[in-house]
């Protein structure tokens, strides 16, 4: 998986992506990821803007049409015949979810564009981007920490990432429920004991009882889970 990012701020993503699950996924080469400066494509060698002010009297700024339509073609020109899917981060798109992330996981090369300020040019969305994805019902500063959000996600499905495949397929949303509770030694803590069924060692009854605790965790907590799966 190639995930080639375009961004004011190249520099957000050296930690998020230097350490743990992600930086292994490089190192073995299942993962590729590159950031570049949006400003780069910007036609004014002195300061290098690429925003203006929008159409209408809005307050604020948008990123500019040209400089993003240069860089995400250079995007596409890097990676060639990889066929890359231009994902536009922005409260106002499609909210990830896991099925969304299944889904991302089987391309080959993702160009993920981050938006700043107000956003972008409409021009760009209609005419450049395949996907527009939000992270959640609020507003940040811009496309970064939502880039990030969704290379890790991603990046854990890609086979050989994990060291046990089944710890992506036992976490929280990944068939639509909630994970049931998980313990760990000692086997009593403050006076808390792990329940009786998880030392059984009867693997069959354990699986049910987790099972079972996925989906009362799930009606609890997130009922429109359960409607989203019914609905299926």
């Amino acid at each position: 998986m190639i995930f080639d990012i375009l961004t004011l701020f190249p520099g957000m993503f050296d930690g998020a992506f230097s350490d743990s699950i992600i930086n292994r996924a490089v190192e073995k080469g299942l993962v590729s990821i590159s950031t570049h400066n949006i400003r780069d494509y910007s036609d004014d060698e002195r300061h290098g803007a690429v925003d203006d002010y929008p159409y209408g009297g809005d307050a604020g700024m948008l990123l500019k049409p040209e400089p993003l339509a240069r860089a995400i073609n250079a995007a596409k020109e890097r990676l060639g015949a990889s066929q890359p899917t231009v994902v536009y981060l922005t409260p106002t798109g499609k909210l990830l979810d896991q099925d969304t992330v299944k889904e991302l996981a089987q391309k080959s090369s993702l160009i993920l564009l981050c938006g700043r300020y107000k956003g972008i040019d409409q021009r760009i969305a209609d005419a450049y981007v395949d996907m527009e994805i939000s992270v959640g019902d609020y507003v940040l500063s811009g496309g970064e920490i939502p880039a990030m959000v969704l290379v890790d996600a991603v990046t854990r499905l890609i086979p050989g990432v994990l060291g046990n495949r089944e710890s992506a397929e036992a976490d929280s949303l990944y068939n639509g429920l909630l994970s049931h509770p998980e313990y760990t030694r000692p086997e009593v803590f403050e006076g808390m004991k792990v329940p009786e069924i998880l030392l059984s060692g009867h693997h069959a009854n354990i699986k049910k009882w987790q099972e079972q605790k996925s989906l009362e965790i799930t009606k609890e907590r997130r009922p429109d889970l359960l409607d989203k799966i019914n609905k299926k």
